[in-house]
């Protein structure tokens, strides 16, 4: 603090988080439907360009217009350079879920098990596995409940990126949670550099806790359908919540 209610000015990151992501956003035509509000418009986002091009388009929408709903993007979920990409990110040696599927072991047919999978997110016949659970220990000696999805789900997760170009529009230079390309040490780096430059009497720390655990999962698909419109990416979002 500057002085008693006054707020500090804002200290902004040397890399902007917002640009890291190399595409963003899609324009699409205007399907002129859908409207929840005085600017908002529901914006068709179907095209054959590659899934980078149409990241780029769905970033420039959502950048040009905050009150866009963005509709048809479940096409880019789906898509089999998507899930390829998503499979190719997912660690090599992470734990297997319920079905004791293994990286290796799914790429040993990973063409025809892409196409499968998306075959079967295309016609809604894809349905989430089990998450194993187990326990693993805190330095505090207390156990901390961890779930392992099954393979494909981590595939599909991360094919949800789309949701990402849209969402990190939203986001402040200066916020670094859950972020990607952004990690708890720049938070810290930023901080210090805010201390350095500015005169600071307080710095405030504060945790949720299990705030995944405790979140409304209705109130968080209603914030959800402020900006997506797509009404089968809703029921993807709604059957991992």
């Amino acid at each position: 603090m500057n002085g008693f209610r006054k707020s500090d000015r804002v200290i902004v990151p040397r890399n902007s988080p917002n640009k890291a992501l190399g595409g963003g956003g899609e324009g699409g035509k205007d399907a002129n439907q859908g409207e929840s509000g005085p600017k908002s418009r529901v914006l068709n986002a179907e095209s054959g360009d590659d899934t980078q091009k149409g990241l780029a388009r769905i970033r420039q929408a959502v950048e040009r217009d905050k009150g866009t709903r963005l509709n048809a993007l479940y096409h880019h979920i789906y898509a089999v350079e998507r899930l390829r990409r998503a499979y190719l990110a997912t660690r090599k040696q992470a734990a297997a879920g319920i079905d004791a599927e293994t990286w290796q072991s799914y790429g040993e047919n990973l063409e025809s098990n892409l196409r499968d999978l998306s075959e079967r997110l295309a016609r809604g016949a894809y349905h989430a596995k089990p998450v194993r659970r187990v326990q693993i220990p805190k330095p505090d000696g207390r156990m901390r409940p961890l779930g392992i999805p099954a393979l494909e789900d981590k595939i599909v997760q991360r094919a949800a990126e789309v949701l990402n170009t849209v969402y990190e529009a939203e986001f402040v230079d200066f916020s670094y949670g859950f972020r990607p390309g952004r990690s708890a040490h720049e938070a810290l780096d930023t901080l210090s550099e805010g201390i350095r430059r500015e005169k600071i009497s307080w710095v405030l720390d504060a945790d949720i806790r299990d705030f995944f655990g405790t979140i409304s999962h209705e109130w968080l698909i209603k914030f959800v359908e402020h900006r997506i419109a797509d009404s089968r990416v809703i029921r993807l979002i709604k059957a991992g919540v």
